[in-house]
């Protein structure tokens, strides 16, 4: 099956809006921002900038389920199961060491964290069982999933094995392992259910162009109406109600102050609804969708590159200018944020382009797993 540009594309999108959420992680310790955000204490402009990189998560973790579909229409089944428990558990062991050092340049972290790269990982070795699932059973499991999960919420353990694994699952939260302090940044529930709707829309991208984009279009916008519906009316989809706050702009925002840690079923259906129009909208090959997909097409290098990159930059400012937050090295606005992500930009994408081509010529199997 041909490679379709509009995944690679739209992949490519959500990475570079994520690379400007990173920067923030990195320059702009002076005004964190919570999960979800603290609307009092956050300009607009933050806002908006990490409501962007909201997108990054669920569209990756999506687009990783249809991109095991469209494996396993050249490999089948067992392969397909194979590949997806092996690298997933590869993914897990990369997060633990090569990321987690690039996060924070030390040995000996203070916290370890585990991410968008562990989910995945988690995720995978889940699909590689899921996908043995009739495919209506599959899909059904994947919605459950992600519509219900938020019942759980109320659920929570102090200590023990149960708040270990709870953490792990559903509730965020800082556990020990072998001594080490571990933050559960990405309960990984919610995202077997998002891999496994990416999964289940793979048959769309196997049929004619007229129906796949039909596809696209209908479930994007009764994704983003079923949100708009959730939200307006208040009571089930996120744990944070929205209101009327003192001008226009402070409301807007309330209303999508929507939870990440982990994604509520509000924050799924706007990003998952957005992703699917992404996929319709970028499906043509163009200067811009083939610019894109250079990203898109070298996830895993790109994530990898792109954290190590912005934490030499930031040292390296922090050498050069001394720290002015704290231990760090902070920019002064918004806006800066962006221009350090612009200036990434071309650096990353040469780097992605060189290696795609490595990647492409070679028939090393190490290839096949970053």
């Amino acid at each position: 099956m041909k490679r379709q540009i509009s995944i690679d594309a739209t992949r490519g999108l959500v990475m570079l809006l994520m690379l400007v959420d990173h920067a923030r992680e990195f320059f702009y310790y002076h005004a964190q921002v919570s999960d979800p955000v603290n609307i009092a204490t956050t300009p607009a402009d933050l806002f908006f900038t990490r409501l962007s990189a909201h997108l990054c998560a669920p569209v990756f973790v999506a687009l990783t389920g249809l991109a095991a579909y469209l494996y396993q229409s050249k490999n089948g089944k067992s392969a397909t199961s194979e590949f997806l428990l092996k690298r997933g558990l590869f993914l897990i062991v990369l997060e633990l060491t090569v990321i987690s050092f690039g996060w924070s340049f030390s040995f000996t972290p203070s916290m370890m964290f585990l991410q968008v790269i562990w989910a995945i990982g988690v995720s995978m070795i889940c699909l590689s069982g899921i996908l043995w699932l009739p495919r209506k059973a599959l899909i059904a499991l994947g919605l459950t999933i992600v519509i219900g999960h938020n019942i759980l919420d109320p659920i929570s353990f102090d200590s023990g094995i149960a708040h270990t694994l709870w953490a792990i699952i559903h509730d965020r939260g800082i556990i020990d392992i072998f001594g080490m302090k571990v933050r559960t940044s990405y309960p990984v529930l919610p995202w077997i259910g998002v891999i496994t709707l990416g999964f289940g829309i793979g048959p769309w991208f196997s049929t004619n162009q007229e129906s796949k984009n039909k596809n696209l279009i209908n479930t994007g916008l009764i994704f983003l109406i079923t949100f708009l519906l959730l939200r307006m009316i208040n009571i089930y989809g996120e744990p944070l109600p929205w209101k009327i706050e003192n001008n226009f702009v402070q409301t807007v925002m309330s209303f999508f102050n929507l939870t990440k840690y982990p994604p509520s079923l509000d924050f799924l259906l706007l990003t998952l609804g957005t992703g699917m129009l992404l996929l319709r909208g970028l499906e043509k090959e163009t200067r811009f969708t083939r610019f894109l997909a250079v990203f898109g097409s070298t996830p895993l290098f790109y994530y990898m590159v792109h954290i190590y990159l912005l934490n030499v930059i930031h040292t390296s400012l922090k050498v050069f200018f001394g720290p002015n937050v704290g231990n760090h090295f902070s920019v002064p606005n918004v806006m800066s944020l962006w221009l350090i992500a612009a200036a990434l930009v071309p650096v990353l994408w040469y780097l992605c382009r060189w290696y795609g081509k490595i990647k492409k010529g070679s028939s090393n199997p190490i290839f096949k797993y970053i």
